[in-house]
């Protein structure tokens, strides 16, 4: 694999979290995850004790010994299904921008509305400015949130100068373009690796697709690897699941 991916190690929360998020529907009993976590050395105790915390955390609820994510974490996996297969339209050059119109926002607020800048998959130009092509197609998994509502006003326009220019201002391209190549290449090398390996490269992939802008294609670089990653990723998940589905019993 690849050092410069630098991949983290995965906390029994997160091991929790990345099996909810990958299954449908995102709900599996306590005795499967167990299985995941032994997959990393992961005692059972630490699982549940992970399990209880989530639970009170809001993250999860639990009934009858099975585990399912609240509505909160079931929408990121809704976001995360449609970064794997973006639901896009022709561009015509027109951009939403979004501005913060809000006073004495808390620190809160503005990390909440943050959040849902990205969740949304917008850049931020300069403080409280916000902005994408307006490519995507409005579906329920890209509703506005109440808090963009609250704080900003909400326009459609266009820039003056050249797009793809202001694109690769607001967003990180190459270093994306870069991390999806070393990515792509770490799915290739680990289609024989251990599923504890499978499983870490897994969630890697899925949290960078969540990252990708899904831009058009006359704003992105040449060779552009966000299609490429997605198709091979869909090749390992279909592997990857089968045999983690058999190892946890289901």
């Amino acid at each position: 694999m690849d050092d410069s991916l630098s991949l983290r190690p995965l906390t029994a929360r997160s091991v929790v979290l990345s099996t909810l998020l990958g299954h449908h529907p995102p709900a599996l009993p306590a005795r499967a995850l167990v299985r995941v976590g032994e997959l990393f050395g992961t005692a059972e105790g630490t699982v549940r004790t992970a399990l209880t915390r989530m639970v009170a955390a809001g993250d999860l609820e639990q009934h009858d010994g099975t585990y399912r994510l609240t509505d909160r974490l079931a929408a990121r996996q809704a976001r995360q299904d449609d970064s794997r297969a973006p639901r896009t339209r022709r561009w015509d050059g027109g951009w939403e921008i979004a501005v913060v119109t809000a006073d004495r926002r808390s620190a809160p607020d503005r990390a909440a509305l943050r959040q849902a800048m990205a969740a949304l998959r917008l850049g931020e130009l300069r403080e409280g400015c916000w902005m994408r092509p307006a490519n995507l197609l409005r579906e329920p998994e890209r509703d506005r949130p109440r808090v963009v509502a609250e704080q900003c006003a909400l326009f459609t326009g266009a820039p003056e100068g050249d797009p793809a220019e202001l694109a690769a201002a607001l967003w990180d391209l190459d270093g994306w373009a870069g991390r999806a190549r070393a990515l792509e290449a770490a799915l290739r090398e680990d289609r024989t690796a251990d599923l504890a390996g499978r499983f870490t490269v897994s969630a890697a992939v899925l949290r960078h697709l969540l990252a990708d802008p899904v831009l058009p294609e006359a704003l992105l670089p040449a060779d552009w690897p966000g299609e490429e990653l997605r198709r091979r990723y869909e090749a390992f998940d279909r592997d990857f699941r089968a045999l983690l589905r058999q190892h946890i019993g289901i």
